[in-house]
């Protein structure tokens, strides 16, 4: 398996990772496809990667700008993650997200900000974050990795492509 940038002709491939990953997941709108849709189409997809096995896309990674507190904090979101139902618990989802980590610190962002699973993401080194919030998300599943400078606070604040789906976008 390799972990690549994405290319005009994974874009099918992703969007079917995002949508058969995410049917039927109880905290999932299942729009996840639409977002990154939308985060593409706006030009706001500072990083997206794919997992490629055998010449087939089996997994995917998306991250974008995160603003924390009402300022530019060079700061990113991930999300959404995504691996084909079959390929789950096989460490595709973790070599995503290290790649995708990777490539930000390399890129000297401050720092990461999600919202997930603690018990999946602390293995990364993502913990609560003290001081931000992100409307309608316990505290608990506001996850945070900082890279360097100072830790922000206050709300979170992502891309409108997130609300695609939702009836308030």
């Amino acid at each position: 398996m390799i972990v690549r940038p994405e290319t005009d002709r994974d874009l099918d491939a992703i969007r079917e990772v995002n949508v058969v990953a995410f049917e039927g997941h109880p905290y999932s709108r299942q729009t996840e496809h639409l977002i990154v849709e939308a985060l593409r189409a706006a030009d706001a997809l500072e990083l997206s990667l794919v997992a490629e096995s055998d010449g087939e896309v089996v997994g995917h990674i998306a991250f974008s700008a995160a603003d924390i507190g009402g300022s530019s904090t060079g700061w990113s979101l991930l999300g959404p993650v995504a691996v084909l139902p079959a390929r789950q618990g096989g460490g595709i989802g973790s070599a995503l997200v290290e790649a995708g980590l990777d490539v930000l610190r390399a890129r000297g962002a401050g720092g990461c900000v999600l919202v997930g699973d603690p018990a999946f993401y602390g293995r990364f080194g993502f913990g609560q974050c003290q001081g931000v919030a992100w409307q309608g998300v316990p505290d608990e599943n506001v996850l945070c990795l900082r890279f360097s400078g100072e830790m922000p606070t206050g709300e979170v604040a992502y891309h409108p492509a997130f609300l695609v789906g939702s009836g308030t976008e």
